[in-house]
């Protein structure tokens, strides 16, 4: 692996209200890449959807942590979501597109297959009952280039 520029750890209650500041904080974080627009969408996106899932699926009905941990190299993005909540049963069958446990809430079922065409690589490790870690890596193809004019 390459060499290690930057690492963050954060946490925080999985009220709704802090979906907003995990996209916050990681588009900080990812900035010292110098990505592109369309990439710092993909991260903040990705990382909405996993904190959003933590918050309605992994504690639902009530409160726990939520947990980031991103790490940068020279031109990638590594990002961990871990929730300590209910566990995933089936991963494979959660990240079949539109499938959900929430059917009543709207753009329910999309989470994983977002994270899996945003980012270059989505890991989902899960046991019910403890909780879950979504892995995530970006390639930031713009990183360490200088525009000449």
């Amino acid at each position: 692996m390459e060499n290690l520029k930057n690492e963050m750890k954060l946490e925080f209650l999985s009220k709704s209200a802090n979906e907003s500041f995990a996209r916050v904080t990681i588009a900080a974080f990812a900035a010292q890449l110098d990505p592109t627009i369309e990439e710092l969408a993909d991260i903040k996106t990705s990382v909405s959807e996993a904190v959003t899932n933590a918050i309605v699926h992994a504690y639902s009905g009530s409160e726990g942590i939520i947990k980031i941990h991103s790490r940068l190299y020279e031109n990638l993005i590594e990002i961990e979501v871990i929730d300590t909540g209910v566990g995933i049963e089936n991963i494979e069958e959660a990240k079949t597109p539109l499938f959900t446990t929430k059917g009543s809430l709207e753009r329910s079922g999309m989470g994983f297959t977002i994270m899996e065409s945003f980012m270059d690589e989505l890991k989902v490790e899960s046991v019910v009952g403890l909780g879950t870690k979504i892995y995530m890596k970006k390639k930031i193809k713009s990183s360490g280039k200088e525009l000449s004019l």
